[in-house]
């Protein structure tokens, strides 16, 4: 688990970018939160579907990221340390949001949200399902995690910030991150044997 987990099943960078591109903001923002968007809109879209696995609640991210912002405008905006690392920590947290309310609404169908972004089949169907299974199964892991956790987990993982990064977006030490990832890690690798013992089972 040390790879970067883009999560982006059929949609290439690029295209993400382009899909971004044609976000527009909320109508009436601020300026300031409009000079945000037209900045920060495509990296805050990027993170959101690389957590989330779906455009569509990538795009409703970005929108709850600046009505949050829209709401607390009487009480000013504290960025720190910078607006870009504020930025992809709300997107973190409100894709995180998305995938807890997931689980916690049966109406909803997880396989059928991850199947909006797959474009075609493969030609292994199966390892394409168990590919698809796996990565629910990363995500819905990670939004169990504390919040702290969570987003150092996603910011690593996700977003392929090093400890350092990670330490100075997050007003902490490289220790501390490193020690959080470690606890991630081995919570996330008991979710992960489950579901592998699982499968074997199956395939018996």
């Amino acid at each position: 688990m040390d790879d970067v987990i883009t999560g982006e099943d059929s949609l290439k960078e690029d295209d993400v970018s382009a899909t971004a591109a044609h976000l527009k903001p909320l109508p009436n923002p601020p300026d300031a939160l409009e000079s945000l968007f037209r900045e920060h809109h495509q990296q805050i879209f990027r993170t959101a579907y690389r957590i989330t696995g779906s455009p569509t609640d990538a795009e409703d991210v970005l929108q709850t990221v600046f009505l949050r912002l829209m709401r607390r405008e009487s009480d000013g905006y504290d960025f720190a340390p910078s607006p870009a690392a504020y930025l992809v920590r709300a997107s973190i947290n409100a894709s995180l949001d998305v995938i807890r309310s997931r689980r916690s609404d049966p109406s909803v169908n997880l396989q059928e949200i991850e199947a909006e972004t797959i474009a075609s089949l493969t030609a292994n169907p199966e390892a394409e399902h168990e590919d698809r299974e796996l990565r629910l199964l990363i995500r819905q892991a990670v939004a169990t995690l504390g919040p702290k956790a969570a987003a150092v987990f996603a910011l690593r993982y996700f977003e392929g910030y090093d400890n350092r990064e990670i330490g100075e977006m997050l007003g902490t030490s490289q220790m501390v991150v490193a020690v959080v990832l470690h606890r991630s890690r081995l919570r996330l690798r008991k979710e992960i044997s489950k579901y592998l013992e699982k499968q074997h089972e199956t395939q018996k």
